[in-house]
């Protein structure tokens, strides 16, 4: 039996480098839709009007208290059976991904920018109203930048865990590091090798993401207003 490095260079790290890059692609637009999601629809439940706000709360305890393997199981499998006026949508295996995992992510982001928005003091709307400002430049260029910078550590742990959750993506044919470890592991019955690189990428991935979230957190600190130390 080959050695594990040997095995390694020669099978494993090929196979999922470009299971990486499915995966990258993967990632980036479902976190950056899950956090434009999520803003818009937490501000919305705050500031919006009660049908509007019903609606949403709807959306959020659907995505929230479903599995996100049945969610991704609907849009690929399911959806294309939905025929709406004879129109049927029928999505590839990587935008299926890309919509489920932006949806499920933006109902749990939602939470924490709603969060955000309920810990500012009533009393700077009416001191941006007394201004003359406008509720919505209230509550776009006062109100919601503050709320963001709470939000943040609570929206970078999402994207954490959708870097984690996109290896689902393989449950529905998605060639991702999963999915390509999966196929390579199914070929060599070498699956203690496989799977333990494939931890590994993984793992490095979560520690980028980690580095650059916290670089980001550091960047919006305002002077006087980051937490003590001791």
């Amino acid at each position: 039996m080959d050695s594990f490095y040997h095995f390694a260079v020669s099978r494993i790290i090929p196979a999922l480098n470009a299971g990486l890059w499915t995966s990258i692609l993967l990632i980036i637009p479902s976190s950056l839709l899950g956090v434009a999601i999520g803003v818009s629809v937490g501000t919305a439940r705050v500031y919006g009007p009660r049908p509007l706000v019903r609606v949403l709360e709807w959306y959020v305890s659907l995505f929230r208290g479903t599995p996100l393997v049945v969610q991704l199981y609907f849009w690929y499998f399911a959806l294309p059976y939905v025929s709406i006026g004879g129109w049927r949508c029928i999505l590839s295996p990587m935008w299926a991904s890309i919509i489920g995992f932006a949806l499920c992510s933006g109902a749990y982001q939602s939470e924490y920018i709603r969060g955000g928005l309920l810990s500012i003091k009533r009393g700077q709307l009416r001191a941006a109203q007394a201004l003359g400002m406008t509720p919505f430049t209230t509550i776009t260029s006062v109100v919601l930048p503050q709320a963001f910078r709470r939000a943040l550590p609570g929206c970078g742990n999402e994207i954490i865990y959708l870097i984690k959750y996109s290896s689902l993506a393989s449950i529905i044919t998605v060639s991702d590091l999963t999915g390509m470890g999966r196929s390579l592991a199914k070929a060599t019955f070498r699956n203690t090798e496989v799977f333990v690189v494939v931890g590994v990428y993984y793992l490095a991935l979560v520690t980028v993401a980690t580095l650059v979230l916290r670089s980001v957190e550091k960047r919006l600190e305002l002077p006087g207003f980051e937490a003590k130390k001791d």
